[in-house]
């Protein structure tokens, strides 16, 4: 058995297993999630917002148990997997006459974060309907925005946590393995990026983009308590040229191995991608490789 276990970078000591034996003891009819609620409070394991670190800390709570190391209560409930039986986003009606012109005739361009409120599933089901790779529910950090002029919708955009393996990336930034650990929470990652079809505008993508540049860490902080440094997405370049990031000052940081984050392989499996990036500070490579 390791003298010391380790679980999504937290060292777990002999003395922090005891102090966990102790815990369950003390209270012999809690239940898992109580004991992890309790476990986050007594060692002040929080997320960036303030928030406790439950789901990680079940993990490691089941880790432990696994290993035997401690005996946790049985399972009392297992609820259905959302992901699994999530309904996909319904259609939505709305005036698909075609917005034409130049950028400057359409100004003001308004930029609404859309997240947990009633214009959700809007953005949810224009992308179903109108993007190629279709609507999937973000997991973890994400924020969601509905550009539009004179009230009508024109684009949108989704952000995400970003992949913590990304090799093109990673030796951009030029960071360690432990400076990825602790820091990776400061990328935000662009999985959808969707014009409407009926929307003809030259240059309005790059002038979205360059303006979400400008908000999105500001965005990111209020929600989730710490700023954004770096961005990055992916082209198909089957598809498409990634012009629209390339006119926005986005620069080609290489390409993916197309095999996915769960290969067994080393074979290629799904599309190879171009892999786009962002600075947002000229420090992002001090920061990003910050270790403390």
């Amino acid at each position: 058995m390791p003298t010391e276990w380790r679980y999504r970078g937290r060292a777990v000591s002999a003395e922090d297993i005891a102090f966990i034996r102790r815990l369950i003891a003390a209270h012999p009819g809690a239940s898992r999630r109580a004991l992890s609620a309790k476990l986050c409070e007594a060692w002040g394991w929080k997320q960036a917002n303030g928030a406790p670190r439950d789901m990680v800390c079940r993990g490691l709570l089941l880790m432990l148990d696994r290993a035997g190391e401690i005996d946790l209560p049985p399972v009392r409930f297992t609820p259905p997997n959302p992901l699994v039986e999530r309904q996909r986003p319904a259609p939505v009606l709305i005036d698909t006459t075609p917005i034409r012109g130049s950028l400057s005739e359409l100004r003001p361009v308004g930029f609404r974060p859309v997240r947990r409120t009633s214009d959700e599933p809007l953005f949810n089901s224009l992308i179903e309907q109108h993007h190629y790779l279709g609507y999937e529910q973000p997991v973890g950090e994400h924020l969601k925005y509905i550009v539009s002029t004179a009230g009508r919708p024109m684009a949108c955009l989704a952000w995400s946590s970003a992949p913590r393996h990304l090799g093109s990336r990673d030796r951009f930034i030029g960071w360690s393995a432990e400076a990825r650990r602790r820091n990776i929470r400061f990328l935000a990652y662009n999985t959808r990026f969707l014009i409407l079809p009926w929307v003809q505008v030259e240059h309005l993508a790059s002038h979205i983009l360059g303006r979400m540049a400008k908000r999105l860490s500001e965005d990111w902080e209020r929600s989730y308590g710490h700023p954004i440094y770096f961005l990055e997405t992916f082209v198909d370049p089957e598809r498409f040229r990634g012009t629209c990031y390339r006119a926005a000052n986005w620069v080609v940081l290489g390409r993916t191995t197309g095999r996915g984050k769960d290969d067994q392989t080393n074979r290629p499996n799904r599309p190879i991608k171009e892999v786009l990036g962002y600075p947002l500070t000229p420090r992002f490579r001090q920061w990003l490789a910050e270790v403390e």
